[in-house]
Formats: C-alpha cells, sequence, structure tokens
C-alpha cells in the first residue's frame, strides 16, 4: 500500500504547540515533519492514508479552537 501525505498549514503562535504535542504523543504509523516558514509552519504527515487523514482531520480541529 502507498503512503499518503497530508499538508496542515500552523501559525506561529501555535506551532510550538503543536510541536510539543507531536513530540509527547505516539504517533504510531504516521511521520511527521515540520518546515518552518516565517509566518508559521507547514507540518507534513505521512504514513497509511486513513491514518493520515485522521490525523490532519484532528490537527485541524485542533486548531480551529485555538
Amino acid at each position: 500500500m502507498l503512503d499518503a501525505t497530508f499538508v496542515s498549514y500552523v501559525p506561529r503562535a501555535h506551532r510550538d504547540q503543536l510541536r510539543k504535542l507531536l513530540q509527547e504523543e505516539d504517533t504510531g504509523e504516521v511521520a511527521w515533519r515540520e518546515r518552518r516558514e516565517f509566518r508559521g509552519s507547514e507540518f507534513y504527515f505521512s504514513g497509511p492514508p486513513r491514518t493520515v487523514r485522521k490525523t490532519h482531520e484532528l490537527v485541524t480541529l485542533w486548531l480551529s479552537r485555538r
């Protein structure tokens, strides 16, 4: 099975919180990396399509509550 990659843009004000949360959690099959930019970061999530899609949805929901 092929892996999927989803990208979440996270404003600078929240990227440290998300990075800390991801480092503390066991992300299992999902690999993540951060690409920093001036106004925020792009977080790339790769792994099994269903799992990565769910992770992307959770990050989007988390951001909407900030």
